[in-house]
C-alpha cells in the first residue's frame, strides 16, 4: 500500500462506523454557530425596545423568545455532550487500532532497524495533537464557518453600507493571521520529531539503569536526558510562542476593526441613516464573530494541516520497510534445512558468512559452536529471515526461504533468545500468548517444559512483572519453550539461550530442549559440556564465518581437528 493511500486509510478510521456520532456532533456545532448569531439579534431587539424605537418587538414577546433561545441552547449543549466525546473516543480508538495492526503486519527484518520511539511518540504525543488539532478543530471549523456566513447575511439585511465597512476592516486580522498561522505546521512537525528523540532517550536511560549504576555514569546519563529534554521543551516553547503571537495579532487587529465599525455605526446612527443603537451593538457583536473566524481560520487550518502531517508521518513509517516476502505456504518442516554457499554481509562489503553449506534433517538436534564472532548468531538470524539480503540458498524442504510467506515461516519456527521477553501479565498468558488452548495441550506443554512446579507453587494467574522481573532466568527460558510447544512449531532455534544462566540451570534448560521429540532443534551455545554435546545428532563447528566441521561429538573428537581444540581449551 502506497504511503498516500495508507494515509487516507488512517484518516478514514476516524469516520468508519462513526457517522451517527459525527452527524449529531456536526448538528450541535452548526447549532452553536447559529445560536451565537441569535444572541446578537436578541440583544439588538432588547436595546431597541428599551430605547423606545418605533416598530420594536414588545417586551413580552422578547421574553418568550429569550426563553425559547435558552431551551434551544440547552438542547444544543446536550447534543454535544452526548455525541462529541463518543465520536472522538471511537475515532481515536479505531485510528490507533488500525495503525497498530498495520505495524504488527511487518516482518522481523523490516522492523528491527526501525525506531520504536518514533512509534511510541506517534501513538501517544502525536495522537494528542491529532485529537485537539484535527478532530477538535474540524468541529470548531463548522461552528465558526456557520457564525461567519450567518453574521454576514444578517449584517447585509440590516445595513449593506456598514457591512462593507466591516468587510474592509476584517482584512486587517486576516492579513495578520495569514502571516503567522502558516508557520504552525513546521513547528508542529519539529515538536513531533523532538518528542520521538526524547522518548528514545528516556527509554534508553530507564532500560540501561543497571549499567548506569554499575559504571557510575549517573552524571553523564543525566546530561544525555537533560539535553533531549531541553531540545523538546525548546521546540514546544517555540510552538507555544508562535501560537501566542498568532493570538496577539488577531486580538489587536480585531479590537482595531471593532472600534472602527463602532465609530462608523455611531456616525450613521447620529446622522439618521436608519441605524439604531441596537443595530450598532448587534453589528459590533457580529463583527466579533467575523473577526474571530477570520483571525483564527488560518491557525485552525494550519493546525489541521500540521496534525494531518503527523498522520502522514505515521503512514510513511508504517509503509517504510513494509512486510514483503514470498507467497509459498508451508506449515511444517518434513525433510530438513539445506544451506548452500550462503554468504552474508551487514554492510554490503565485509562478509561475516563465507560459503556456508550444510544439511540439517527434520526432527534432528544440532548444536552450533564456535568462538565469539564466528557467525553463529548471524546464521540463526538468516534462518528466521531477520536478514534477507544473503546470497546462496537456504531451502526448507526444497523451498527457498525468500519464497516462503512470512506468516508461514513464523508458524514453522520459534526462537528462544538469550533474553526472553516476558509481558507484565500472568504466567499462563505469557505461555499461551493471550490465546486459548485445550486444557490437555496446555498441561502437556507445561509438563514438557518442566513448568509444573512453578504453576503449582505460584498459580497460573501469578503476574510475571515488567519484563518478567518476578521470574528467574531459567523460568523465563522454560516459558519460551512452552510457547513453542503450544504453537506446535516444527523448528526450535535457541540463540545462546543459557549464556546468562548458572551452570545447573543452563544444563537443565538445554536438557529440556533435547528432550523434545518431533522438533528440529538448532541450539547456538558457548557451553561445551560433554554430557549434553553427546546427545546432539550433530555439531556445527563455525570458524571465521565458515562451517569448519560438522558431525557427532564422537566423530569430531576422533577427527582431532578444530572442535577438539575448542573442547580441550574449554575444559
Amino acid at each position: 500500500m502506497e504511503s498516500r493511500a495508507l494515509e487516507r486509510e488512517l484518516v478514514s478510521r476516524f469516520y468508519r462506523g462513526n457517522g451517527l456520532n459525527l452527524g449529531i456532533t456536526a448538528v450541535a456545532a452548526l447549532a452553536g454557530g447559529t445560536l451565537n448569531i441569535a444572541v446578537s439579534w436578541l440583544m439588538q431587539q432588547l436595546i431597541d425596545t428599551a430605547s423606545g424605537v418605533s416598530g420594536a418587538y414588545p417586551l413580552e414577546e422578547l421574553a418568550f423568545l429569550t426563553g425559547v433561545f435558552i431551551l434551544v441552547c440547552f438542547a444544543s449543549f446536550m447534543l454535544k455532550y452526548a455525541s462529541e466525546p463518543r465520536f472522538i473516543e471511537k475515532a481515536l480508538r479505531q485510528y490507533k487500532d488500525f495503525a497498530f495492526k498495520k505495524l504488527t503486519e511487518k516482518n522481523i527484518s523490516s522492523f528491527k532497524d526501525e525506531s520504536t520511539a518514533a512509534y511510541l511518540s506517534a501513538m501517544t504525543n502525536d495522537v494528542g495533537s491529532i485529537e485537539a488539532d484535527y478532530l477538535g478543530r474540524q468541529l470548531e471549523l463548522i461552528t465558526k464557518t456557520t457564525a461567519f456566513f450567518g453574521s454576514l447575511a444578517l449584517m447585509l439585511c440590516y445595513s449593506p453600507t456598514l457591512t462593507l465597512v466591516a468587510a474592509a476592516v476584517t482584512a486587517l486580522p486576516l492579513a495578520a493571521s495569514l502571516l503567522t498561522g502558516s508557520r504552525l505546521t513546521a513547528a508542529e512537525r519539529r515538536v513531533s520529531d523532538r518528542s520521538a528523540d526524547f522518548t528514545a532517550a528516556l527509554s534508553d536511560c530507564l532500560g540501561g539503569f543497571t549499567v548506569v549504576k554499575t559504571f557510575k555514569a549517573e552524571k553523564e546519563i543525566f546530561a544525555l536526558f537533560a539535553e533531549n529534554n531541553r531540545s523538546l521543551e525548546h521546540e514546544k516553547f517555540g510552538r507555544r510562542r508562535l501560537r501566542v503571537l498568532v493570538g496577539m495579532f488577531g486580538a489587536v487587529t480585531g479590537i482595531t476593526a471593532q472600534l472602527m465599525v463602532f465609530l462608523v455605526g455611531a456616525y450613521l446612527a447620529l446622522s439618521g441613516k436608519g441605524i439604531t443603537a441596537g443595530t450598532v451593538i448587534m453589528f459590533v457583536n457580529l463583527m466579533n464573530m467575523l473577526i474571530d473566524t477570520v483571525a483564527e481560520l488560518p491557525a485552525i487550518l494550519g493546525s489541521r494541516k500540521a496534525a494531518k502531517g503527523l498522520i502522514a508521518k505515521l503512514a510513511a513509517a508504517l509503509r517504510e520497510g513494509e512486510s514483503v516476502g514470498g507467497e509459498v505456504h508451508h506449515e511444517r518442516l518434513e525433510e530438513g534445512i539445506c544451506l548452500e554457499d550462503v554468504r552474508f554481509s551487514y554492510d554490503g562489503e565485509n562478509e561475516v558468512l563465507h560459503g556456508v553449506t550444510a544439511k540439517l534433517r527434520a526432527g534432528g538436534s544440532y548444536a552450533v559452536v564456535g568462538a565469539s564472532g564466528s557467525g553463529k548468531s548471524t546464521l540463526l538470524k538468516l534462518l528466521t529471515a531477520e536478514n534477507s539480503d544473503y546470497s546462496g540458498h537456504i531451502r526448507l524442504d526444497g523451498t527457498e526461504l525468500s519464497e516462503l510467506a512470512p506468516e508461514s515461516l513464523y508458524e514453522m519456527m520459534s526462537v528462544i533468545q538469550q533474553n526472553v521477553f516476558v509481558f507484565n501479565a500472568s504466567i499462563t498468558d505469557n505461555i499461551t500468548m493471550f490465546r486459548s488452548f485445550p486444557e490437555d495441550e496446555l498441561r502437556s506443554a507445561l509438563r514438557c517444559a518442566h513448568l509444573d512446579e512453578l504453576i503449582a507453587k505460584r498459580g497460573g494467574d501469578c503476574l510475571c512483572g515488567e519484563n518478567g522481573k518476578e521470574l528467574s532466568g531459567g523460568e523465563k527460558q522454560r516459558i519460551s519453550i512452552a510457547r513453542s510447544l503450544l504453537k506446535r512449531s516444527s523448528v526450535l532455534l535457541a540463540d545462546e539461550a543459557t549464556a546468562a544462566l548458572d551452570a545447573q540451570t543452563a544444563h537443565r534448560v538445554t536438557s529440556d530442549i533435547l528432550d523434545l521429540d518431533g522438533i528440529t532443534r538448532i541450539v547456538v551455545t558457548h557451553s561445551l559440556e560433554e554430557s549434553l554435546l553427546r546427545r546432539f545428532d550433530g555439531i556445527v563447528v563455525m570458524r571465521d564465518g565458515r562451517i569448519e566441521e560438522l558431525g557427532s561429538f564422537t566423530e569430531l573428537m576422533e577427527k582431532r581437528g578444530y572442535f577438539r581444540a575448542l573442547y580441550t581449551v574449554s575444559e
